[in-house]
């Protein structure tokens, strides 16, 4: 991982996320790069952060179709999880 991308990793753990998003919606204008694919798994974890579940997963699966080790595949799964296990039928009885 980059400098930059290490600094946005910084910014999302000190909750600063929207310095973070402006800072990886540069890096997304750039040129694709080595690092696309763990900006991508940044912004999925921003938006997991924010509670945008379907945001999370897009961001995973594209960090994971650019590179199929990302620790995305481990945070896509555990989303997974999470929404299989949560029955939304239980709150509307």
């Amino acid at each position: 991982m980059d400098n930059k991308l290490k600094e946005i990793s910084l910014l999302i753990r000190e909750g600063d996320l929207p310095n973070a998003i402006e800072q990886l919606n540069r890096v997304f204008a750039s040129p694709s790069g080595p690092d696309t694919a763990e900006a991508y798994y940044l912004m999925g974890n921003i938006c997991r952060k924010q509670g945008d579940w379907q945001g999370a997963l897009n961001n995973y699966q594209e960090a994971i179709a650019l590179d199929a080790e990302s620790p995305a595949t481990e945070a896509r799964k555990m989303i997974m999880d999470i929404l299989e296990f949560y029955n939304k039928d239980m709150f509307n009885q």
